[in-house]
């Protein structure tokens, strides 16, 4: 069973989110919050498996609450509401620390699939599309706190391999496991092993944190 916190300041949109929700077998809502203050304190109480969290919000808004919520360790995992796949606010989210966004406008069937995704420790963007955002906005708003651009030898990259560190490079650049595979002439199991263990050494929650990392550590650079 997946559980889920819902986070939106619109009684109506809380609603909507539960029905659909809870008309399915696999998944229960544990609570609902009106702002990023009670989203986080719910989220310390309830321990969702999801957090549906929405941007724009009174007093803490859904990025801070984000940030908040996947800084204490916690395996709670937030699904950002945006209302457009390109704009500044799905930036922030995910380097935040979301697994993940979805427009407002999308199908219900998009929004329980992507709920599932990110319980299951998926991420619910494709790593070309993370790339997408850094290289529009990574220029124009300030680095999150704790995420600053360093220099190569970065701690975070100290106990990867040289070919783990030639994935993780490849990871930020938007490749695919059967692309990696093809082109650096890797078994596709052996390059979700790698994967697997950079995801690990580095700390990342999932692929699209991988490819913030990239680019933090100046592997990757804006094109």
């Amino acid at each position: 069973m997946t559980t889920v916190l819902i986070a939106d300041d619109q009684p109506l949109q809380r609603l909507g989110f539960r029905m659909l929700l809870e008309s399915q077998d696999d998944m229960t809502v544990l609570g609902e919050a009106a702002n990023g203050t009670e989203a986080v304190r719910m989220t310390a109480e309830l321990h969702p498996d999801v957090v549906l969290m929405d941007v724009r919000m009174p007093g803490l808004d859904g990025i801070e609450a984000t940030r908040r919520i996947t800084a204490t360790g916690d395996r709670t995992r937030v699904l950002i509401l945006t209302t457009f796949d390109l704009d500044e606010y799905a930036y922030a989210g995910l380097r935040a620390g979301a697994s993940g966004f979805l427009v407002k406008d999308a199908q219900p069937e998009e929004l329980l699939s992507g709920v599932r995704a990110v319980a299951t420790g998926d991420a619910v963007v494709a790593p070309s599309l993370t790339r997408r955002l850094l290289d529009a906005y990574v220029h124009h708003l300030p680095t999150a706190p704790g995420l600053s651009p360093a220099a190569p030898e970065d701690r975070r990259l100290a106990p990867l391999t040289d070919r783990e560190r030639e994935i993780l490079t490849v990871i930020g650049m938007g490749w695919t496991n059967t692309e990696i595979a093809t082109r650096l002439h890797l078994a596709e199991s052996t390059v979700k092993t790698h994967v697997s263990r950079i995801l690990a050494k580095t700390g990342s929650r999932d692929r699209v944190q991988a490819v913030i990392l990239a680019y933090d550590t100046g592997l990757v650079e804006p094109s």
